[in-house]
């Protein structure tokens, strides 16, 4: 019975977890800072622009490019055909939805919009600065 459901599985190959990995953090990464750009705008604070940015990068050099490069190594042990859903570990899916958490506890608090602006645009350049990684491994 469960050989039957694992043709429904959505499986792919390395290089297809790959992309799917490098696809989310430059997705996610542009979907915020256009949010925190808009934040920005709307509170006429760009002078926080650059040191966000800044932030964002010096984030990515000493955080998460570490992470990315556990992700790939991750990626390139599994067999193909794994399920895409394997893209990331438990652990690394668990993080993800505590910062999705994180992210709606930020915008119902009172937290003042260049600090909002500030925080999306550090994340969000982080995450596509390091996406690189990703988009490496991908095209080697």
């Amino acid at each position: 019975m469960l050989q039957n459901l694992s043709r429904f599985k959505p499986g792919g190959h390395r290089k297809t977890h790959l992309l799917l990995a490098a696809s989310l953090w430059t997705g996610i990464g542009c979907l915020l800072t256009a949010r925190g750009l808009h934040w920005l705008a709307k509170s006429d604070s760009f002078a926080v622009l650059v040191p966000a940015v800044l932030a964002g990068v010096l984030k990515s050099r000493y955080i998460l490019d570490k992470t990315a490069a556990k992700s790939i190594d991750r990626i390139l042990h599994l067999k193909d055909g794994t399920c895409l859903g394997a893209v990331y570990s438990t652990k690394t899916w668990g993080l993800v939805l505590l910062m999705m958490g994180m992210g709606i506890i930020l915008r119902m608090s009172s937290c003042p919009l260049p600090v909002l602006g500030f925080l999306y645009v550090m994340i969000g350049c982080a995450l596509i600065r390091s996406s690189r990684l990703g988009w490496h491994a991908r095209n080697t």
